[in-house]
């Protein structure tokens, strides 16, 4: 079937555009239920973005249980948790990052007991590893103790 592409910009005929038969530049198009496979949007904007600071989207991210048996409620790009210990847990990536020099943010849930809580991302070595990250779970009293939480938040931006 042969490809046509309207005046709006909108291509028919094709369920796949081989980029080694079009190399096409699309400068206002809108994809509908498109499947990109490695695409190379590194300067994209989105429709709902204002201004011209590049965009940096979330690497990895991940919502779990941290008490009693460990258990991911959502993720992206995380395979597992491992429970290392009280308020001790590692974050295993799908795909690895593509160096070590990610950024990581995490949130805990700050129940009555567990009022003042601190997460830190930990590494052995000095460095973080391309393919996890350690999070621990702090409370932020003298001495700082390893609590469990409840709810544990962790994103990862490069």
């Amino acid at each position: 079937m042969p490809i046509a592409i309207n005046g709006s910009g909108t291509i028919t005929g094709a369920s796949t555009l081989a980029t080694t038969v079009v190399s096409p530049t699309f400068t206002t198009a809108t994809l509908t239920t498109a499947t990109l496979t490695t695409p190379n949007i590194d300067s994209a904007q989105f429709a709902t973005v204002t201004g011209t600071a590049p965009i940096y989207p979330c690497r990895a991210w991940v919502n779990f249980n941290g008490t009693g048996a460990v258990a991911i409620r959502a993720s992206g790009n995380v395979t597992s948790i491992t429970d290392n210990g009280t308020g001790d847990y590692t974050v295993n990536f799908t795909t690895a990052m593509p160096d070590a020099n990610f950024s990581v943010t995490a949130l805990l849930d700050n129940t009555a007991s567990n009022s003042g809580s601190v997460v830190v991302a930990a590494t052995q070595t000095g460095t973080f590893a391309t393919s996890s990250i350690r999070i621990l779970s702090r409370n932020a009293g003298a001495p700082a103790s390893p609590i469990d939480s409840a709810s544990v938040c962790v994103a990862i931006f490069r």
